[in-house]
């Protein structure tokens, strides 16, 4: 993709500075807003690939500037925040932000995540195009001896075909669906039991760790599934979608 277009929504100067000569490395090329309102009128008027947002913004609640982009827009939107609340986390995530990072922030950090989330966004509007010029076309997902096959059901370790339950598959659609967000334990719980009641932490553990051991090279030490503590799982996948036409037999029991 072209250079991508950012919009740093923060209403300090310092820190929109910095945040934009961090954003050189990518390259990307920004947009600054110092209020909220400006920062809602940007995201419609000029369609940012991307946005980092702060939360204490002089005219809006941050998560009320997520909520109303989120209402018409689905541009990955990372929030940047000397806030470090998990409960604030858990409330911006919810309310539809993909990522949190803390100020002081590391700019190296910063840049990674970026690029998961643009990396996502560029595979999920391929994935439109795809099946808007082919309606056999299957999203496959590569990385190592691990390929999945969203469309085909089915996960295979160096041509071996892995074993899932209902659930796990239903988890690891999830996680690849939104590589690279950060899913809270809620929005997982709901997105797979299809329920708001119950413990969504304690449900997960047991069928993470399950998952874990069928898909990470080493399940001590995962890699894919990433441990949000507090917070909730992010899958970090670092290459985008493939896509080609395929099948194959389902997997799941």
């Amino acid at each position: 993709m072209i250079d991508p277009t950012v919009l740093v929504i923060e209403d300090e100067l310092q820190i929109r500075h910095a945040v934009r000569r961090a954003l050189t490395a990518l390259p990307a090329t920004t947009m600054e807003a110092a209020t909220g309102t400006l920062g809602v009128d940007l995201a419609v008027t000029c369609q940012p690939d991307a946005i980092i947002l702060d939360l204490g913004l002089p005219d809006m609640i941050g998560i009320e500037v997520c909520r109303e982009i989120r209402q018409w827009s689905s541009v990955p939107l990372l929030v940047l925040s000397a806030r470090c609340l998990e409960s604030e986390k858990v409330a911006l995530l919810n309310a539809g932000a993909d990522d949190y990072m803390t100020k002081p922030f590391d700019s190296e950090e910063l840049i990674a995540r970026m690029r998961a989330h643009l990396r996502r966004s560029e595979a999920e509007r391929a994935h439109v195009v795809a099946h808007i010029g082919a309606h056999v076309v299957t999203s496959v997902v590569q990385i190592g001896g691990l390929r999945i096959d969203l469309s085909g059901h089915t996960a295979t370790r160096d041509g071996t075909l892995v074993r899932l339950t209902r659930l796990e598959w239903n988890l690891l659609r999830t996680f690849v669906t939104h590589n690279g967000r950060t899913l809270t334990h809620q929005q997982l719980f709901n997105a797979v039991w299809r329920c708001s009641y119950g413990n969504a932490q304690q449900y997960l553990r047991v069928h993470i760790a399950n998952l874990r051991r069928k898909i990470e090279v080493n399940p001590a030490a995962p890699e894919l599934i990433v441990t949000e503590a507090g917070v909730g799982y992010r899958f970090a996948l670092d290459v985008p979608c493939e896509y080609t036409s395929t099948s194959a037999a389902t997997n799941v029991d």
